[in-house]
């Protein structure tokens, strides 16, 4: 049998501005409490969001991205660089940190897969550790979050996107392009459209939206479902204004301030990239920064502080994260791994 949400609520963003959306979703996450899961849709202009743990000057191509308005920012979930436009549909799991194991996010987008099926698009599937394919080809990619007890599963659909964008817009690292054996960015994505069924092919991205609503609540009518559509109020708003300044509209979350190292360690794994930046001074690291696509419920800055002030030694950095669950930060990537990186 299928699995639906009849038991959970939802809210469409009526913004489409990827700050804000993501201030939302960070609100509604962190301060509302909720009986039942809640589901977020969201469309935004032309934008990049770059992954938690990321450089973002490395990410983007700064002067096409300036030269063309589109909008970057960096969101609370790991994973990588993403480009969105009015043509995707971005959609959001909550529910409570217990009810999923992180990182597996076959079992949150798996509703999203049948009701995908169930518009024509039947070689849909989930595929590696955070992607969703059609026919082989990448249409959605997703992240993970968790904090006090709640979890957020995001993700994209790209219905419609202007494809020709994406390789002028991000800059990916080359090793990343070499490690998933292409040669280029454009080979990898495609857009879902073609593979719907025809009535569903000349959908507009809200119209795509809502229906795909009614099929995750098994119904035929949006009307049948507003008891389970959450309203913001004004308290709402303010909290979401306030994050939006505090984090998605500010410049120093979003690009940072990034301070010259003098020794780069950079490596692609099955479970993402770490690219760690150390300073080294008289033998001993006397700054450290991991930057990556890699996931993770803690803050890698939590393991940056275990090795500052010790030698740039494989056995004191072994015995500095001798009592560390890596697996906390870099989920997938073992331990003796990451040694290896930072000292080999």
């Amino acid at each position: 049998m299928k699995r639906g949400f009849l038991n959970m609520y939802y809210y469409v963003m009526k913004s489409n501005d990827i700050r804000r959306n993501l201030a939302a979703e960070q609100y509604l996450m962190n301060e509302i409490q909720f009986d039942e899961p809640l589901l977020l849709f969201y469309i935004e202009g032309p934008c990049i969001i770059v992954g938690r743990n990321q450089n973002t000057l490395e990410e983007i191509n700064k002067k096409y991205v300036d030269e063309h308005g589109i909008v970057v920012t960096r969101r609370l979930s790991g994973g990588g660089a993403v480009y969105q436009d009015l043509g995707n549909l971005c959609f959001s799991f909550v529910v409570d940190s217990d009810s999923e194991e992180f990182g597996d996010f076959k079992s949150f987008v798996q509703p999203i897969v049948d009701a995908l099926h169930d518009m024509g698009a039947t070689s849909v599937e989930v595929s590696g550790r955070n992607d969703i394919l059609v026919d082989g080809k990448k249409f959605s990619g997703n992240a993970m979050y968790t904090k006090n007890g709640k979890t957020f599963s995001h993700g994209t659909l790209m219905l419609d996107v202007d494809l020709s964008v994406i390789p002028n817009a991000l800059d990916v690292p080359e090793d990343k392009i070499k490690s998933k054996g292409i040669k280029s960015v454009r080979s990898r994505v495609t857009n879902l459209k073609p593979y719907l069924a025809p009535k569903y092919q000349n959908l507009t991205t809200p119209e795509f939206r809502d229906r795909l609503l009614k099929e995750l609540f098994h119904v035929e009518n949006l009307a049948d479902i507003k008891d389970k559509e959450y309203q913001l109020t004004s308290a709402d708003e303010d909290g979401i204004n306030k994050i939006f300044d505090d984090y998605y509209n500010n410049w120093n979350w979003v690009y940072g301030n990034s301070p010259e190292f003098t020794v780069k360690k950079r490596q692609h794994f099955t479970n993402g990239t770490i690219d760690a930046r150390l300073q080294v001074d008289d033998g001993k690291i006397t700054n450290i920064k991991f930057y990556g696509d890699f996931f993770g419920p803690q803050d890698a800055g939590e393991v940056a502080n275990k090795l500052k002030g010790i030698r740039y030694e494989r056995q004191d950095i072994e015995q500095a994260l001798s009592d560390v669950d890596t697996n906390q930060y870099f989920t997938g990537i073992p331990k003796a791994d990451i040694i290896a990186m930072l000292t080999d």
